[in-house]
């Protein structure tokens, strides 16, 4: 593909985006940029939220670990739709019941301030990293397979792209990001479902039996893992991604904040649960995507990059006809504007309200729009260093790297409010910090050690439980030092 028409593409891309934002942010409010005013319809959410839960690490990672792990990545999605209606049953209510813009403020009711800002400052880390990662895998394989080839550096390209996120986002907000995630999920699965039929209608490639056939002595549509010490065990992964989900979407800004634009309680958990559906059905499209792409290369001769998360750029952008890679392309540049949009919105929003106060300090509509806008630039400005970080890292496969991070960042999250739903009265605020620091520490070293502490069992993707579980038992002990910390009854709020 010519480096010209990879450009036209992202900066028509870029351009169809300018105009959304123009036109949906016509008329609001500077409160318009938190909430979209409450307006969003439920089905446009759920559409728009498949592709912002895939994102450029499932449409590289997912296709690409399926060699090395078959389909056992499905058992943790199934863990995630069954998060999502825990979501939708438990935490939306919560939510709405009490009016929140920032869901965080549920900890400044439930403990106090400091609780409340230690909540936002593990939102804000875990999403910068999360965000970033995301963004840096559609960035490596544009710098990789086009730019470099132009004598075009990877800090330019992130430079460039960052500048184009931060115009279209500055003043468009959550009812912006709503529409834009809607495109992108479309063309994310254009590009996926034409890739699949391309493949499977391959004139000098075999009929749909044979491919079964094929699929099936590969050995790569292995789905279940029954070995308890494995990382990939049946019942660690389903439980893990029910946390991942928990954590990731019911306790995030970025993903809850789409989710409370909706007028009503019960359009957001129609939403959140038509959404957990569909998912399962575009995961399983990546895993057979992954899986025909090793066969197509297999029987064609073609020799696969080591890193697994090269093998479908590879194949789209120089082996594959022109326009197939010209769908990948777009697929992959709609998972990359709206990566970042949601989240340099969502962090936007907390650092204001969550850290900063700005509603809460008397500030005119002016003044609070320009502090806002200063906070976004600045936010724009961590992205850029965490995408140069994670280029320096150079990790083989991006999709682990970002769970291995959630665990660790999410965990003090899921335990904060796991405690506060779970137990009557409040730990000392004092303690609160120091345990949710203490918390991911302490589980980094059993991790690094687990195959000698645990009989050969080695942890996965389940850190996110176990920090969450130290947090909780912190939190606890940092309660009984004022003698409060009770269990609650089942109506509990």
């Amino acid at each position: 593909m010519s480096p010209g028409l990879l450009l036209s593409i992202v900066f028509g891309y870029f351009l169809l985006l300018l105009g959304i934002a123009w036109y949906t942010s016509r008329g609001a409010g500077e409160h318009a940029f938190y909430s979209g005013e409450r307006k969003s319809l439920w089905w446009v959410v759920a559409f728009g939220m498949i592709g912002t839960s895939l994102s450029g690490v499932t449409f590289i990672s997912v296709p690409g670990q399926v060699a090395a792990k078959g389909w056992t990545y499905f058992q943790l999605v199934v863990g995630f739709a069954i998060g999502y209606w825990i979501v939708a049953g438990v935490l939306l209510p919560l939510y709405y019941r009490m009016g929140l813009t920032s869901i965080y403020g549920y900890l400044r009711e439930r403990f106090g301030m400091a609780s409340y800002r230690t909540g936002a400052s593990f939102f804000i880390l875990s999403r910068l990293a999360g965000a970033t990662i995301r963004i840096f895998v559609v960035l490596n394989v544009i710098q990789l397979f086009v730019l470099d080839a132009m004598g075009v550096p990877f800090e330019a390209t992130a430079a460039v792209v960052m500048l184009m996120i931060v115009l279209y986002t500055l003043k468009g907000g959550v009812k912006t990001i709503v529409w834009t995630d809607t495109l992108q999920t479309l063309f994310m699965l254009g590009a996926l479902v034409g890739t699949i039929l391309y493949i499977t209608n391959n004139a000098n490639m075999p009929g749909t039996a044979e491919w079964r056939r094929m699929l099936a002595d590969s050995g790569m549509s292995r789905i279940l893992d029954l070995d308890w010490r494995s990382d990939t065990f049946l019942l660690k992964q389903i439980l893990a991604g029910m946390f991942i989900t928990i954590a990731m979407t019911g306790l995030d800004q970025e993903m809850m904040q789409k989710n409370l634009s909706v007028a009503t309680v019960g359009g957001a958990k129609k939403n959140m649960r038509v959404f957990s559906v569909i998912l399962l059905g575009a995961n399983l499209l990546f895993l057979l995507l992954g899986a025909l792409l090793y066969l197509y290369a297999g029987r064609a001769g073609i020799t696969l990059p080591e890193r697994p998360d090269d093998v479908f750029p590879t194949l789209a952008l120089e082996h594959f006809p022109v326009w197939l890679g010209l769908f990948f392309i777009i697929g992959l540049i709609s998972a990359l504007f709206p990566s970042a949009d949601g989240a340099l919105t969502a962090l936007t929003a907390s650092t204001c309200i969550d850290l900063i106060g700005i509603r809460d300090r008397g500030w005119d509509e002016a003044k609070q729009k320009r502090v806002r806008q200063r906070v976004h630039l600045g936010m724009a400005a961590l992205f850029m260093a965490f995408i140069l970080y994670f280029h320096w890292l150079a990790t083989p496969s991006v999709i682990k790297t970002l769970f291995d991070i959630a665990g660790f960042t999410y965990g003090p999250l899921l335990g904060l409010f796991a405690y506060g739903i779970f137990f009557k009265g409040k730990p000392h605020e004092r303690w609160v910090p120091w345990v949710c620091i203490a918390a991911p520490v302490i589980t980094y070293f059993i991790r690094a050690n687990s195959e000698t502490l645990l009989f050969g069992y080695k942890m996965g993707f389940e850190v996110l439980l176990v920090v969450a579980g130290l947090t909780m038992v912190g939190l606890r002990l940092a309660g009984r030092r004022v003698g409060d910390a009770q269990p609650v009854r089942s109506d509990h709020p």
